[in-house]
C-alpha cells in the first residue's frame, strides 16, 4: 500500500472536492479549510452538509457537476464512488491537474500527527470516534478529528486542533484504512462486510491484521470477538490491550445498570482494579463496548483514568446514530446510519428495550451487493421491529448486476411493505403509526430525508 508524502500539499492552494457533501469528505474539508486552503466543491445532491459548507464556511459549492467547476484548482479530491465518466474528473485528467482519492488524502492527514488514534471495526466506528473526540476535548487535549458523522461539540465532523493528537475513523472499505498512519489502533470488531471486494471473511481478517501491525505504539482490540482475536495473532513489537464484557480482558465492566433503555452505568475495571463508575447517555450494550475502547484509548493518549471516565457522560451521541429527530402526532422519529445486519440488530434491540408502544423500522438498503449477499440476514434482523417499511435499494456506487430489488427483501419479512418514494413512505407511516410509537429510519444513504418528511407530515 503506497502512502502520499507528508509535504504533498506544500505547493497547493486551491483544492476542489467532487462530491463535497459526502460524509467522508466533510471532515477533510473542515480541516483543510481551517488550515487556510481555498476550497471549492460540487455535488449532485443538496443537503444539510452543503448548506453548512456554504453558509458557515463560505465555501463555493456547485450543485451539478461540469468541467468548468474545477477552474483554478491545484488539486482535485474525489471519492471511490465517483465514476471515471464524471465530467470534472475527465477535465482534471485532461488538463493535468493532480487528482487524489479521499482515502489517500485522509492517509496523508493522519501522517501529520505524532499521536493518531485510528478507530476501525465493522460496526461502531463513528460513535466511538465521536466519543473519543469528545473525551479528548473534555481532557483539554485540543485534538484534530475526522468523524464519519456529525458531532455537535465540534460543529460538524472534522476539527483542526492545536496538538499532536488526532482521532480518525478508519474504514476497511476496499482497504482504505491501510492508507492511514495509526499510532494507536482501536479494533472494535471484525465481521463480514464489503464481500464484493474482500470475497471471504479470512481476507477481511487479514486486512485487519495488517492494520494492527501498522500501529506504532498500541493496539486496543475486542477480546470477546473471535475474529478480532484472529486478526491480532502474530502481532508483535507494540503494546496490546484487550477490552470486552468478559473478565479475561484487560478492561471490562461490572455492575451494568440500564436505566429506561436510554442511559447506562457500569463500573470499569482494569486488570481487576475498579477505575470508577462510567455513566453513558447512549443506549445499548454495544455502546458499553464502544465507551470502554474509547476510555482505553484516551488513557493511552495521556488522559487520567478519572478524567476519561468523567468525560464519557458528556457524550450525547453522534449525528445519524440513533439520533432522536423529534416528535409528530405523538410519534417519536429517530434516524440511524445502520446499514449492515449486525448494526440494525443492536439498534433495534436497544429500541425494543425502551418504553415505546411499538417500533417501526424504515430501511433503505444501500448497495445491491450487500443486499443480495446478506438478504436472509437483513430479513431476520428487521423482523425485530414491530413494523417494517422498505424503500428501493439506493445502489450507490454500483450497477444492479445482481438483479436484486426491495421486493425480494420485503417478501421475506411478514407484513412488510415497500414504496418507491420517501413521500409514499412518509405518508404511509404517519397514517398508521400510533402515539407512543418509535419510528427509526435506517441506512447510510439519504433515508434521513424521509425522517424529516415524517416530522413535517400534516
Amino acid at each position: 500500500m503506497t502512502h502520499i508524502k507528508k509535504d504533498f500539499l506544500k505547493d497547493k492552494k486551491h483544492i476542489h472536492f467532487i462530491g463535497i457533501g459526502g460524509s467522508g469528505m466533510f471532515p477533510l474539508v473542515q480541516i483543510l479549510h481551517g488550515m487556510g486552503y481555498y476550497i471549492t466543491g460540487s455535488d449532485n445532491n443538496p443537503g444539510d452538509t452543503i448548506n453548512f459548507e456554504r453558509e458557515k464556511l463560505n465555501i463555493p459549492v456547485t450543485i451539478g457537476q461540469c468541467a468548468e467547476n474545477i477552474k483554478g484548482a491545484d488539486l482535485i479530491v474525489h471519492t471511490a464512488a465517483i465514476m471515471d465518466d464524471n465530467p470534472e474528473l475527465i477535465a482534471a485528467r485532461e488538463s493535468g491537474i493532480p487528482t487524489i482519492e479521499r482515502a489517500d488524502l485522509l492517509g496523508l492527514v493522519t501522517s501529520w500527527f505524532d499521536n493518531c488514534v485510528c478507530v476501525c471495526g465493522t460496526h461502531g466506528k463513528t460513535t466511538t470516534t465521536a466519543m473519543l473526540t469528545q473525551m479528548f476535548m473534555e481532557c483539554d487535549m485540543d485534538p484534530s478529528a475526522v468523524v464519519g458523522g456529525k458531532l455537535e461539540a465540534i460543529g460538524g465532523s472534522g476539527r483542526l486542533g492545536n496538538s499532536e493528537t488526532m482521532v480518525c475513523e478508519a474504514c476497511e472499505f476496499e482497504d482504505h484504512f491501510l492508507k492511514c498512519h495509526p499510532d494507536i489502533a482501536v479494533i472494535l470488531n471484525v465481521d463480514e462486510d464489503h464481500l464484493e471486494y474482500f470475497k471471504t471473511l479470512d481476507h477481511i481478517i487479514d486486512s485487519f491484521h495488517h492494520f494492527a501491525q501498522m500501529a506504532t505504539k498500541t493496539v486496543i482490540y475486542n477480546g470477546d470477538d473471535d475474529n478480532s482475536c484472529k486478526a491480532l495473532e502474530g502481532i508483535v513489537g507494540k503494546k496490546i490491550i484487550s477490552f470486552g464484557m468478559q473478565e479475561k480482558n484487560d478492561y471490562f465492566p461490572k455492575n451494568i445498570l440500564h436505566q429506561d433503555g436510554r442511559h447506562t452505568s457500569y463500573d470499569l475495571y482494569y486488570h481487576g482494579e475498579n477505575l470508577g463508575k462510567v455513566q453513558l447517555n447512549v443506549p445499548g450494550d454495544h455502546n458499553i463496548l464502544n465507551s470502554i475502547s474509547a476510555i482505553a484509548a484516551a488513557i493511552e493518549s495521556g488522559c487520567t483514568p478519572q478524567k476519561a471516565i468523567e468525560s464519557a457522560k458528556v457524550f450525547k451521541g453522534a449525528g445519524r446514530r440513533f439520533e432522536i429527530m423529534g416528535e409528530n402526532k405523538g410519534v417519536t422519529i429517530a434516524d440511524d446510519y445502520g446499514h449492515h445486519p449486525a448494526e440494525i440488530e443492536v439498534t433495534l434491540k436497544a429500541a425494543k428495550k425502551m418504553e415505546y408502544r411499538q417500533v417501526w423500522a424504515v430501511h433503505q438498503p444501500f448497495t445491491y451487493s450487500r443486499t443480495a449477499m446478506m438478504l436472509d440476514e437483513f430479513a431476520r434482523v428487521l423482523q425485530l421491529a414491530d413494523h417494517v417499511v422498505l424503500s428501493e435499494i439506493m445502489g450507490s456506487r454500483e450497477k444492479n448486476t445482481y438483479n436484486i430489488y426491495a421486493k425480494d427483501l420485503a417478501d421475506k419479512i411478514p407484513n412488510c411493505v415497500w414504496f418507491k418514494t420517501f413521500e409514499e413512505i412518509s405518508s404511509y407511516v404517519m397514517q398508521h403509526a400510533q402515539p407512543g410509537d418509535l419510528v427509526i429510519t435506517m441506512g447510510c444513504g439519504d433515508v434521513y430525508k424521509c425522517a424529516k418528511m415524517m416530522l413535517e407530515e400534516k
